[in-house]
């Protein structure tokens, strides 16, 4: 069995397609960096929208509807909502695991009642739920719970670092014997509440004086010099932003409209999220020295994505308390506190729009800043294609296919006696390999905001709204809505997704 590879997949929580260096940001992201440099980008990789369905589609390689997680971990009693992983669906770690591999998850889990262990993972270390402090130990579990934990001195606990360490000997009880292993290494960073080491905060603070529409520009220009996004292509106007109740509705102001109090503020809230990318990029880097030092690195396949888009809930101000979403605006003092074991902040629509560049919307949203994840593969064994950008589309559904595929574990009609699903998805091995793109289509739906993907088509609807018609090629940032132009291709179009969503379990239907 040690021949065959050792797959890390990586999985950070709301980070927006522009928020790694090779990608176009100013965060300093060294070590993905060099992933991407000696390995591949993919720049029109789809997820779900959300963490929970996306994290469903990612281990199950079906629809995340399918799966039992079409929305969130409540239970509504339907097919396609039942707020964890039916048993109609398997998961990597159950496929592998039978097909000789150890599986161990540390980070974040958020697809149901079924702890990891109930579905194939052979250790755990991490997050259960949805999301909690980054300095809390206790929020932070061990499964199976006869396992040893780590003793971490008092102030010492933040989970970022935390997950590492545990991923770290996960990989080596690995090297006691010669199966190969695969690690869903899921970091909780860098969702809400933002929180990072002072230190890693500071550095950033002067950088993003400058506003967020200078950073977007900025941004897109080191996009399209590096290859990420078309010379041809256009950045969006400042986003509009929704309350969680669908009640407030705005577009995102001009950095130079905002109150001097309030612009100090905002800087601190993206100088703490900044700070907590760049802790998981050294977290990463930890892992990838790790296999240097073990000679591993060249058979191992590591793969990086984002759960969603950036996270603009709820307006341009971002909240303080996720219960009433309600904002501070915090002054003088209080501002150096932001960040610490005793805050608890998000961000804002305006800082998302930002994440989100060159593209309209973010999570929760089936416009492309909404499902577009920044991907990289690194496997230096097999992929020759160095330093490359691919852009064909893909979805997390093809996870599943393509370990399949490199791994040959088989896939099962029955497992635990109850009928498999079959995957949904294709092999990314061709696209590794560099051959030509095949055509797919790749359909969407998270709180009725909808979209298929046709070949260079793209059909999308916010829920209040009427279908958008787009050619992604010549459009990648969806400013030409072309359905007036071509009713007969939005019918054909929003033909095939009702066809989905009847397939799929979707509720309601339109």
């Amino acid at each position: 069995m040690k021949d065959k590879p050792n797959i890390i997949f990586i999985l950070t929580d709301d980070l927006g397609f522009s928020d790694l260096g090779c990608f176009g940001s100013e965060i300093e992201t060294p070590n993905l960096d060099q992933l991407a440099n000696d390995g591949l980008r993919f720049t029109q990789c789809y997820n779900s929208a959300r963490c929970c369905p996306s994290r469903a589609s990612l281990l199950t390689g079906v629809y995340p509807h399918q799966s039992g997680v079409g929305h969130m971990t409540d239970d509504y009693d339907l097919p396609g909502y039942r707020g964890y992983l039916k048993d109609d669906c398997v998961t990597i770690a159950e496929v592998l695991r039978e097909g000789g591999y150890r599986t161990y998850l540390s980070g974040k889990w958020h697809v149901g009642k079924h702890d990891p262990i109930k579905r194939g993972f052979d250790e755990f270390y991490g997050l259960l739920g949805g999301f909690t402090s980054f300095w809390d130990e206790q929020s932070y579990v061990r499964l199976p719970e006869d396992r040893p934990v780590r003793d971490f001195n008092q102030g010492e606990f933040y989970s970022t670092d935390a997950i590492t360490d545990y991923a770290l000997d996960f990989i080596n009880e690995a090297r006691q014997d010669q199966n190969p292993y695969f690690l869903y290494l899921s970091y909780n960073a860098p969702h809400f509440p933002l929180q990072a080491p002072k230190e890693d905060i500071e550095k950033y603070i002067k950088l993003y004086e400058k506003g967020w529409d200078q950073i977007r520009e900025e941004r897109f220009e080191e996009m399209k010099e590096l290859g990420i996004v078309d010379q041809e292509s256009q950045l969006t106007p400042l986003s509009e932003y929704w309350d969680r109740d669908r009640e407030i509705h705005g577009v995102n102001p001009d950095w130079k409209s905002i109150d001097p109090d309030r612009k100090r503020d905002l800087i601190r809230r993206m100088a703490i999220y900044a700070a907590m990318v760049d802790r998981v990029d050294l977290n990463i880097g930890r892992v990838i020295e790790d296999l240097k030092e073990n000679a591993e690195l060249e058979n191992t396949l590591i793969v990086f994505c984002s759960d969603n888009g950036a996270c603009a809930e709820w307006d341009p101000w971002g909240f303080d308390n996720w219960i009433t979403t309600t904002n501070i605006l915090h002054r003088k003092a209080d501002l150096e506190k932001m960040g610490g074991p005793d805050s608890y902040h998000s961000y804002g629509s305006g800082w998302a729009n930002v994440s989100s560049t060159p593209f309209r919307m973010y999570k929760h949203y089936s416009h492309e800043g909404g499902i577009s994840t920044p991907m990289i593969v690194h496997w230096p064994e097999v992929i020759k294609r160095k330093g490359e950008i691919d852009h064909r589309p893909a979805h997390f559904i093809d996870f599943m296919a393509t370990f399949v595929d490199i791994t040959g574990a088989p896939y099962p009609n029955v497992f635990n006696e109850n009928e498999i699903l079959p995957m949904e998805g294709e092999s990314f091995l061709p696209a590794f390999l560099g051959e030509a793109p095949v055509s797919r289509t790749l359909c969407f739906e998270h709180e009725e905001h909808c979209a298929i993907r046709h070949d260079d088509w793209k059909l999308v609807k916010i829920k209040e709204r009427n279908w958008e018609l787009y050619n992604i090629k010549e459009d990648r940032t969806e400013m030409n809505n072309l359905a007036a132009e071509y009713p007969e291709k939005v019918k054909e179009m929003e033909h095939l997704w009702k066809e989905w969503a009847e397939r799929t379990h979707v509720v309601p239907r339109l």
